[in-house]
């Protein structure tokens, strides 16, 4: 059935008990990256989830096909062939946001939760379970780069997509945004501290 109980626990898990981020701790680089706004925090996250989706279906169909010996040759193939297509697209109709996220989509290549699940998943299964699979796994992701691009775009500018959020009163009042958010090392705290909340709800993923 294509929305079975399995089917729906391939879809919904990687969504929380097993994020690729939270619990495999998987392309936390790209986490770590393009998080400083929500916008291309939210693009990169979309495009991850298109690539993963159709990169687990095809090498699902491909799975039997290919020899074993030339697998990893194959996976990279179709990734950079999907890649390159999503990096085109995203310079002809949102150039700006190419521009932020610069040399991470072509990075997305190499992101460990792509070759992971094709792996683990898409070769020891049928189209439409990759399907779900690679569409969970890439929301799980972008999920977290939003709620850390979120705290850091807020506290860090004051803004979200560009909007003013904290009102003027707070600035004249004394409020200096933080700039700490701003950098890199604030995006691995932010993501610590997700990890650690998620492990501390979830006391099985604590071994």
């Amino acid at each position: 059935m294509l929305f079975s109980k399995k089917n729906k626990e391939v879809f919904v898990n990687p969504l929380g008990i097993s994020n690729p981020i939270m619990v495999q701790v998987l392309g936390i680089c790209s986490a770590l990256a393009v998080t400083s706004q929500m916008k291309p925090a939210i693009v990169m996250g979309l495009s991850v989830t298109v690539i993963l989706a159709i990169s687990n279906v095809v090498m699902s169909l491909l799975r039997k096909t290919v020899p074993n010996r030339i697998r990893i040759i194959v996976q990279l193939v179709v990734v950079a062939a999907l890649v390159t297509i999503v990096s085109n697209i995203l310079k002809a109709y949102l150039y700006d946001v190419s521009v932020a996220l610069s040399v991470y989509v072509g990075l997305i290549i190499t992101n460990c939760i792509l070759m992971g699940r094709i792996e683990a998943f898409s070769l020891q299964n049928g189209p439409w379970e990759s399907f779900l699979d690679g569409v969970g796994n890439g929301l799980g992701y972008a999920i977290i780069l939003v709620i850390v691009a979120f705290f850091r775009e807020l506290l860090g500018s004051g803004c979200l997509f560009g909007f003013q959020i904290i009102p003027q009163s707070f600035y004249d009042a004394g409020y200096v945004n933080n700039g700490l958010m701003l950098m890199p090392p604030m995006a691995l705290i932010l993501l610590a501290c997700i990890i650690w909340v998620h492990r501390s709800y979830n006391k099985d993923l604590q071994e």
